[in-house]
């Protein structure tokens, strides 16, 4: 943990390449394994690869809904606030897994018949609509987070507000928030697996569906758990090195 705090830069590519080698090169221990895991190598690795872009899809739009419903809570224009408001308050205060069913119902009769939406989309709504409700408030508090000064100091020096939010606010408030962000982050991975409800055929289908077949859930689960512990074990190190790196919660 030293060397990762004094070299985060080195431990971030380590985090990705070694992400990158599981999720394409799992399959061929897996495929070692006695029954059930062995013959079902390549769907353990398929619905692990399924899992991550899940998680990475719904995790970038949440940062982004996120940052935009964070302003829009500090927002001096009422109708916005409220809006912003209520939309924290219903995605956090309603089950995920309502969310995704929800969504997965709904969303194909509000368009056009013409247009067809994947059950992976659906998922990737409702948690990127889930994760960004828990953003909101980290970014909003990261926000408030920025003295004030620094903000008068840069109009005083002729910044306009969107410079001074870009080039002041935003760099240091996403510094505290980051944190929060990445614990929001870690706890996405093990939470894209309720979109097994609406067919996803990622992680926890997959090991639901391979011991429904085999009628061993010890060893299907065990290896399944063992792979969302890899998962979450190399965001949170890339984070972590992402926090060293910029130096997050030391005193300068």
């Amino acid at each position: 943990m030293r060397w990762a705090r004094e070299h985060p830069a080195w431990t971030m590519f380590a985090a990705m390449v070694g992400l990158l080698l599981f999720l394409w090169g799992m399959a061929i221990p897996l495929s070692l394994a006695p029954a059930p895991i062995g013959p079902a190598a390549g769907l353990f690795a398929d619905g692990t690869r399924v899992t991550v872009m899940l998680t990475l899809v719904a995790g970038s739009a949440g940062i982004v809904i996120g940052v935009l419903a964070g302003l829009g809570k500090l927002s001096a224009f009422l109708p916005l606030r409220w809006f912003c408001n209520f939309y924290v308050w219903l995605f956090r205060g309603t089950p995920l897994l309502l969310q995704i069913l929800f969504i997965w119902l709904v969303v194909p009769q509000i368009l056009p018949e013409s247009v067809e939406i994947s059950d992976f989309a659906c998922a990737a709504i409702a948690l990127a609509l889930n994760v960004g409700a828990y953003n909101t408030e980290c970014v909003r508090a990261g926000i408030l987070a920025v003295p004030h000064g620094q903000v008068e100091a840069a109009r005083a020096l002729g910044l306009s507000p969107f410079q001074t939010f870009m080039d002041i606010v935003l760099p240091q408030s996403m510094r505290v928030a980051l944190p929060a962000l990445a614990n929001n982050l870690a706890s996405l991975v093990k939470d894209s697996s309720l979109a097994y409800a609406i067919s996803v055929v990622e992680l926890t289908m997959v090991g639901y569906r391979i011991q429904a077949e085999s009628y061993q859930p010890i060893p299907v689960f065990l290896t399944v758990a063992t792979i969302y512990l890899i998962l979450t074990t190399a965001f949170t190190t890339l984070t972590a090195a992402l926090e060293s790196q910029l130096d997050v919660g030391r005193k300068r």
